[in-house]
């Protein structure tokens, strides 16, 4: 049994709040037997190098930690502050990411447009995606990027989506893909896209309630008082992926 922890949007800003949220969920995954923590972006709130310093200092687990950006994130900051965590080359953008874990490979996408909420993949970036896809592995494959490829029918989060599905479809279709693990909603979510399962992992730092949903008390985007949540995606040889989702307390 392998089981992948992933975490999602702590946005972490130096404050008191989105600190305690995410050790609610780390104080959890270091009590549980995970084989590796994955954490789908918007790392830090605004970018900032204190912030990604201060998330450094939080994601100390005994199994390897793995980071992609989000479109809250800022790629040089990421990159010094969170070095011990990524392995990426160059020093610009994008942070695209092979990581081979014990029996699985995660492919992490960053999905970014520098400036930006919404996320495009380049051409570039599909041509990279593509190769490593097709690179032979006898395990599980995780692509893992921030912005998952859906409509969530959002009026607000829509315009933050994923531009370019199409063209990211045709590199996924008949690619052996485990799974595609996303954040950006801060929701749990449970679809699929060219073929393959989509599982985004709860916002840490907030909820966005959906529009057939009761509306939060101040009527804006994100309900922060909502419990923060995580994922965990476990793989057993031959039986299919499951997911569960917990709220710790």
């Amino acid at each position: 049994m392998y089981v992948i922890a992933h975490l999602s949007d702590p946005h972490l800003d130096g404050s008191d709040e989105a600190r305690s949220r995410l050790r609610k969920i780390t104080s959890y995954v270091r009590a549980s037997s995970v084989a590796v923590v994955l954490v789908s972006g918007d790392l830090a709130d605004h970018g900032l190098q204190t912030e990604y310093a201060e998330l450094a200092d939080e994601l100390t687990f005994d199994v390897p930690v793995l980071v992609l950006p989000g479109n809250h994130d800022v790629t040089a900051p990421l990159r010094t502050g969170l070095a011990s965590f990524v392995d990426s080359s160059g020093d610009g953008h994008p942070v695209h990411q092979v990581r081979d874990i014990g029996i699985a490979r995660f492919v992490l996408v960053d999905s970014t447009v520098p400036g930006a909420d919404h996320g495009l993949l380049s051409d570039e970036s599909l041509a990279w995606l593509d190769g490593v896809l097709r690179e032979p592995f006898d395990g599980p494959v995780f692509v893992a990027m921030h912005h998952p490829p859906l409509e969530l029918h959002h009026p607000v989060m829509d315009q933050w989506k994923l531009e370019g599905q199409a063209a990211l479809a045709e590199v996924l279709t008949g690619k052996p893909v485990t799974a595609i693990l996303t954040g950006h909603v801060h929701n749990a979510i449970v679809t699929s896209f060219a073929g393959h399962p989509v599982l985004g992992a709860p916002g840490i730092r907030s909820t966005v309630p959906l529009p057939f949903e009761p509306p939060t008390d101040d009527s804006t985007v994100v309900d922060p008082s909502a419990h923060p949540g995580l994922a965990l995606h476990i793989h057993t040889p031959d039986e299919p992926l499951q997911t569960v989702y917990r709220y710790p307390r």
